[in-house]
């Protein structure tokens, strides 16, 4: 069955993470991707660990569904065969530090005229355009600098990164739905476009709640922990034997999780009578919570806390994610068939059509794996 994508031709000049996680979600999607690496090693991802058979893992799951050309991007001989691919190409996507590719004449204006339906897709830490676009722009930096990570972590203490690299994974998902909606203005206007897309704005974006006080009030919302802007209770809670997660703002929620942990009195405290109330009061109700829930086993509470629909839920490791009833229904972990490792386990396409299913049908490639092959195709014409 055809993917959604399927004769769209892209070509990847991506490094690392951000943009080869646009790429991978354009391959699965159907797309024929083909990634230009360095001949001296590769994608850095190739060297992350760890290893399976010599390769880097990260580099596997974030690039199957790719074949590899090795060009230098020194040698005019091999950056004309980029702009040939180029010429050829419906989508580009890099993420070299701006400015680079247009140095080399593999910048959107050249290629536009090469290509005048071309859309063009540049990734980078703080965008084109300002004064801070010629930093180099790595997940951490642009945690730090979109607020995300001055408020994460405790009240007191050091600002937190988060342990996922989320500012390249945002971009690199905002940067397909841009692709897609560059493709459909290409459908009515018949020309391509630049996407500029920076993993600052895709952390900042990601701080709505935050962004509300700011843009509203002016004011510099404070690190909470694990509590929530708007909502109470609202976090995670430890239990006789693990943790758990417990959403009960609503007020029947919190009508009923008061006579769960037997304390029905705190229905009537006028501290809680509401969620605004709550929020405003989290440093008493929570403690009372956490003492009571600290009684019991987490599958009891969970089980008593489903009986009244209460949103809550146990907090798994990865491993025990991965392996949960749900998301094994869900078929999130899913296995393939590699002619040159064998079988191979992976993570599912995260985008879900029914018509045209995204799949996996390659594996991520050797270097230059498809030098051969791609180099005769662009001598046929």
């Amino acid at each position: 069955m055809a993917g959604a994508l399927d004769g769209l031709l892209v070509l990847d000049l991506t490094n690392f993470l951000s943009g080869p996680y646009c790429t991978m979600l354009l391959g699965d999607m159907g797309a024929d991707v083909i990634k230009v690496e360095r001949p001296d090693g590769g994608d850095d991802a190739r060297r992350m660990p760890p290893f399976v058979d010599g390769r880097g893992a990260p580099f596997s799951v974030w690039n199957r569904n790719k074949r590899s050309i090795t060009a230098d991007l020194k040698n005019p001989d091999d950056v004309a065969v980029v702009r040939k691919l180029a010429a050829r190409a419906d989508v580009l996507v890099e993420n070299f530090r701006p400015g680079t590719l247009v140095k080399l004449g593999l910048g959107y204006a050249a290629l536009r005229e090469v290509n005048p339906r071309l859309v063009y897709c540049s990734i980078s830490g703080f965008g084109q355009t300002g004064p801070w676009a010629g930093h180099g722009g790595l997940d951490m930096m642009a945690q730090g600098m979109s607020g995300l990570m001055f408020g994460n972590g405790p009240p007191e203490g050091e600002p937190y990164r988060l342990p996922i690299a989320i500012t390249d994974v945002t971009a690199g998902m905002y940067s397909a739905i841009a692709v897609l909606g560059a493709l459909q203005a290409r459908h009515r206007t018949g020309e391509g476009q630049l996407i500029d897309q920076s993993l600052l704005e895709a952390g900042i974006s990601l701080g709505v709640y935050e962004a509300a006080h700011v843009l509203t009030h002016g004011t510099r919302p404070a690190r909470m922990g694990q509590l929530h802007r708007g909502s109470a209770p609202y976090r995670v809670f430890q239990t006789r034997d693990g943790w758990l997660t417990l959403g009960a703002s609503k007020e029947k929620f919190f009508q009923a999780l008061c006579g769960i942990i037997g304390r029905p009195e705190l229905r009537d405290d006028p501290r809680f009578a509401s969620n605004a109330q709550r929020v405003a009061n989290n440093a008493v109700l929570i403690p009372i919570i956490q003492a009571e829930l600290l009684k019991g086993d987490t599958a009891d509470w969970l089980a008593a806390m489903g009986q009244h629909g209460i949103p809550s839920e146990p907090v798994l490791s990865y491993d025990e994610a991965l392996a949960h009833p749900q998301a094994q229904a869900r078929g999130t972990v899913m296995e393939y068939e590699d002619p040159k490792h064998g079988r191979q386990r992976a993570l599912r396409p995260p985008v879900r059509l029914e018509g045209t299913p995204a799949t996996v049908r390659r594996r991520a490639p050797d270097l230059g794996e498809h030098n051969a092959e791609i180099r005769a195709w662009l001598q046929e014409g």
